[in-house]
């Protein structure tokens, strides 16, 4: 029996008689937004320091007229000391100042709100683009003390002392809204505006590093320590801006920020092609698949994507990943109430997990739903959220529930919207 949306509810496939879809589509029939691989053209970002490779900076500063050892220089000030302000720079000579900013230096995002909770260990930031797009990023920090009798410590603690151990994480966007229409996602049912430059995604950083730097946040001064691609936007949909972003990030001072490949997390519905290219690339990051269900009749409505690639193709890219690297790939999975949170589900994605490998090659993150606005859909009961890790635990799968953080402030995995209010 076919319902009016075209899915047949009342009979799963008989290889899998435990599974069942929802008693109603997630997208309303009629509404279902649809998938977007090419951005939008709008006018392009100013050309930043950020966006040259090395020897592209010593060929500008040369054509700039000035003296090729500028610079490194200049990659000392911003990538190292993150400091962004070229007229402030008194190692320039004064007359050189302001002909750096514009050329080299140009504000390619500047803040319009900071919202702060979880005792000010979560920052999430609003910035607008050259041309009025919006998009924020999300700056999570761990491992700091109580600030009062009997409060929780924020974070992890140091496995051998027992002591906390503060570390900064940042969230950050890499297109403006999103083109894969999930619809638990609030990003997603926005809609894509346009890509990220790489200059643009790097100044998430920066900032980042900036706020950091003052000690203002609980834990003292520090810099971010993890970058995780799971703000605004589908990565692997930017992929040559993600990319350069990334060799930005591990490029050693003074050329680029500097941090482990280990430190950063990319994260994908599953654009299969660009998780292939990427195996390639010889970075040694963390790839996470937002996978959500282990069956295609379901993960077809909570991720759109999976009609063109799907369960098992997504899958056989994330071994591939993990054999070449041996880095552990992280599965991501959203706990929706009564939609994708049953036993047999987790039985089933332990099945197709091990039947790849039993060397421990992925992760299941296991995180509850966040709510969105107008949404009717919900968290996992706490019961089947236990089930749910005990049927993986049983089956030899590495498994954690995400700490939720940032939820009154919208800045939870699936909240971010960038709007205005």
């Amino acid at each position: 029996m076919s319902a009016p949306d075209g899915r047949n509810h009342a009979a799963p496939k008989a290889t899998s008689p435990a599974l069942v879809l929802p008693a109603e589509p997630l997208a309303d029939p009629g509404k279902e937004l649809p998938l977007v691989f090419a951005a939008p053209r709008r006018g392009k970002p100013a050309r930043h320091w950020i966006d040259l490779t090395v020897d592209e900076r010593v060929e500008a500063v040369k054509q700039a007229g000035l003296p090729a050892f500028r610079a490194q220089q200049m990659s000392k000030h911003f990538f190292e000391r993150h400091e962004t302000d070229p007229l402030q720079w008194t190692d320039l000579p004064q007359g050189m100042r302001e002909q750096v900013a514009e050329t080299f230096f140009p504000t390619l995002i500047t803040q319009v709100s900071e919202q702060r909770c979880d005792g000010d260990t979560t920052v999430k930031t609003l910035w607008r683009l050259h041309d009025g797009s919006l998009v924020e990023s999300v700056l999570m920090r761990y491992g700091v003390r109580p600030s009062k009798p009997g409060e929780v410590e924020l974070g992890e603690t140091d496995d051998e002392t027992g002591v906390g151990r503060v570390r900064s994480t940042l969230c950050i966007s890499s297109q403006a809204g999103c083109g894969m229409a999930c619809p638990f996602c609030a990003t997603g049912q926005g809609g894509l505006q346009r890509n990220m430059s790489t200059g643009e995604i790097i100044s998430q950083v920066v900032a980042a590093n900036q706020l950091l730097a003052t000690g203002e946040l609980p834990g003292g001064p520090g810099r971010v320590n993890n970058i995780v691609f799971m703000g605004m936007g589908e990565p692997m949909a930017n992929y040559k801006a993600v990319i350069a972003a990334v060799r930005t990030l591990v490029e050693p001072a003074p050329h680029g920020i500097g941090m482990s490949a280990r430190g950063i997390t990319l994260s994908t519905v599953g654009l299969v092609p660009r998780i292939q290219q990427l195996t390639t690339e010889g970075i040694p990051l963390t790839l996470a698949i937002s996978l959500h269900a282990p069956d295609d009749e379901l993960r077809d409505e909570l991720v759109p994507i999976n009609t063109r690639y799907d369960v098992d193709e997504v899958l056989d890219a994330a071994w591939e990943y993990a054999r070449t690297t041996r880095r552990r790939v992280s599965i991501e999975y959203i706990m929706i109430k009564d939609i994708n949170d049953q036993a047999a589900r987790a039985e089933l994605l332990a099945r197709r997990l091990k039947a790849r490998g039993d060397w421990g090659w992925a992760h299941v993150n296991l995180i509850p739903l966040n709510p969105t606005p107008g949404s009717k859909w919900t968290a996992s009961r706490k019961s089947d959220e236990r089930a749910f890790v005990k049927t993986l635990e049983n089956w030899g799968i590495p498994v954690t529930v995400r700490d939720t953080r940032g939820q009154e402030i919208d800045g939870a995995c699936g909240q971010l919207a960038a709007t205005m209010s």
